[in-house]
C-alpha cells in the first residue's frame, strides 16, 4: 500500500486519492447494450445463448426449484443472520405520518410496497446467498408480491437454501447483463420487474445503469467494494489488517483505506497486513487489490473525520479509543459505519442485523443503502374541506396567476363561490 501524509497534500491531492480505481464503461457499454437488446426482442432464446457464451453451460431449464442440503453449521448460521436481519429491517417500519397544515387541510402519507422486485445474486468463485438474504428478507417485510431471483448457474446450494428459507419458491438460473436484462423486459420465463437491486460486476452494473433510463427503478450506482478504517494509537494493528483484507480478497479492484494517527502505527499495521495476508486462500486478489489501496497518516482524529466525508467510504471502521467515538456525529458521508475494536465489518456483512448492500464509488455522498424503504414508495394523501379551500383559495390563486394557469386559479375558485 502507498502511504501518504495528509500535511503534504493540497486540496487537489486529497481529491486525487477519493478517487476509486477507474472502471471503463466505454467498452463496456455496447457489448450490454447489445446483450439487453437482444434480450428485449428474442426472450429465452437470447438467455440459453448467452449463458452458453459466457458461462459455458448449455441450459435446458431457466426456472429450477428453491431449497438444498446443507450442512447443519451453515443452516444455524443462515437461521441467525436472517433472525437478526429481520428484526432490524422490522423496525424501519414507519406509521401513517399526519399532519393538519391549516384548519381544514389534512395531509398524509403512507407507504406501499414495490410490487415487483428484482434480486441478483452474484455466482462466480464467491457466490453470495448473504447478499439473497440481505434483499429477500426486506422485501418480503415490505409486502413485495412477487420476487424474482437470478443467479448465474451452476447455482450455488447455499443460495438455493437461503432462497427457500426467504419464501421464495423458484431460482432462474442465469446471471450477467442477461439477467438483468431479463428482468428489466420480461422473458417467458421471467416475469418483468419494476424494480432490480443486488451487486455485480461491471456488465451487471451498466446493465442496471442502462436500464435505469428506460423506466426500470434500480437499487444504486454502484462500483467495486471498498473499506475505510481510522485507527489510533490504541488500535490493535492485527484487528485492522484482518479488517482491510476481509474486504481486499473481495476482487482485484477492491480498494482498502487505512487513516491512521500516527507513522508507527501504520507501520505496524502494514506489517501485520504481511503476516496475515500469506495465509489467505485468495491471497493474489488481496495483493492485486492492496497494491490499488493506500494509507494516510493525519495529525488529529478531525483531519481523520474530515477525509472520511471526503472519500465517503462504502464501510467505515472507528477503531478508536471509547473517548474519541464522539467523533460519531461528525460523520456525513459513509454506507455504514462500524464502531469501535470489535465491530468488524464482517460481522455486517453476514449477521449483525444491518444491510451490506452499499453505495460505493463515493455515491455515499447522495445514496443511502439498501434498507426497508428500498422495497416501498411512499404516497402522499390531501383532504380538504370546504373550510379547507376558503383557507387555501387566496394563496393558491395568487400562486397560479403569477404563473399565468388560469386554469389552477379557477379550479380552487370555482369551490368557493
Amino acid at each position: 500500500m502507498k502511504k501518504y501524509y495528509y500535511k503534504d497534500l493540497d486540496a487537489p491531492g486529497l481529491e486525487a486519492l477519493c478517487i476509486r480505481p477507474a472502471i471503463d464503461f466505454t467498452a463496456v457499454e455496447p457489448v450490454v447494450a447489445a446483450v439487453l437488446e437482444d434480450v428485449r426482442l428474442n426472450g429465452d432464446l437470447s438467455l440459453k445463448k448467452y449463458t452458453k457464451k459466457f458461462d459455458g453451460i448449455d441450459l435446458n431449464e431457466i426456472v429450477i426449484k428453491s431449497g438444498a442440503a446443507i450442512s447443519a453449521e451453515l443452516e444455524e448460521a443462515f437461521m441467525v443472520a436472517s433472525s437478526n436481519i429481520e428484526k432490524f429491517h422490522k423496525a424501519q417500519r414507519i406509521a401513517r405520518i399526519e399532519v393538519e397544515t391549516m384548519p381544514g387541510v389534512k395531509c398524509f402519507m403512507e407507504s406501499r410496497p414495490i410490487e415487483k422486485v428484482g434480486i441478483y445474486v452474484p455466482g462466480g468463485s464467491a457466490p453470495l446467498p448473504s447478499t439473497l438474504l440481505m434483499l429477500a428478507i426486506p422485501a418480503r417485510i415490505a409486502g413485495c408480491k412477487e420476487i424474482v431471483v437470478c443467479s448465474p448457474p451452476p447455482v450455488a446450494e447455499s443460495v438455493l437454501f437461503v432462497a427457500k428459507l426467504c419464501g421464495i419458491k423458484k431460482v432462474y438460473q442465469i446471471g450477467g447483463a442477461q439477467a438483468i436484462a431479463a428482468m428489466g423486459y420480461g422473458t417467458e420465463s421471467v416475469p418483468k420487474v419494476d424494480k432490480i437491486l443486488g451487486p455485480g460486476n461491471q456488465y451487471v452494473t451498466m446493465a442496471k445503469m442502462l436500464l435505469a433510463g428506460k423506466g426500470v427503478a434500480i437499487d444504486m450506482p454502484a462500483g467495486p467494494t471498498e473499506v475505510l478504517v481510522i485507527a489510533d494509537d490504541n488500535a490493535r494493528a492485527n484487528f485492522v489488517a484482518a479488517d482491510l483484507l476481509s474486504q481486499a480478497e473481495h476482487g482485484p479492484d477492491s480498494q482498502v483505506v487505512l487513516v491512521c494517527t500516527s507513522v508507527s502505527k501504520c507501520d505496524e499495521v502494514l506489517l501485520e497486513l504481511e503476516k496475515q495476508i500469506k495465509g489467505l486462500a485468495r491471497k493474489d486478489i488481496a495483493i492485486q487489490a492492496l497494491k490499488k489501496s493506500f494509507s494516510l497518516i493525519v495529525e488529529d482524529l478531525d483531519q481523520a473525520i474530515t477525509f472520511s466525508n471526503q472519500y465517503a467510504p462504502e464501510h467505515l471502521i472507528l477503531n478508536l479509543i471509547e473517548k474519541s467515538l464522539r467523533s460519531v456525529s461528525s460523520i456525513k458521508n459513509a454506507g455504514s459505519v462500524f464502531i469501535g475494536p470489535y465491530s468488524c465489518e464482517a460481522a455486517g456483512d453476514y449477521a449483525s442485523g444491518t444491510n451490506h448492500s452499499l453505495p460505493t464509488y463515493g455515491f455515499a455522498k447522495s445514496y443511502s443503502g439498501v434498507c426497508l424503504d428500498s422495497f416501498m414508495k411512499k404516497i402522499s394523501f390531501q383532504k380538504i374541506s370546504k373550510k379547507g379551500v376558503a383557507n387555501l383559495a387566496k394563496t393558491v390563486a395568487a400562486m397560479a396567476e403569477a404563473e399565468g394557469l388560469t386554469a389552477h386559479k379557477n379550479a380552487i375558485l370555482i369551490r368557493t363561490k
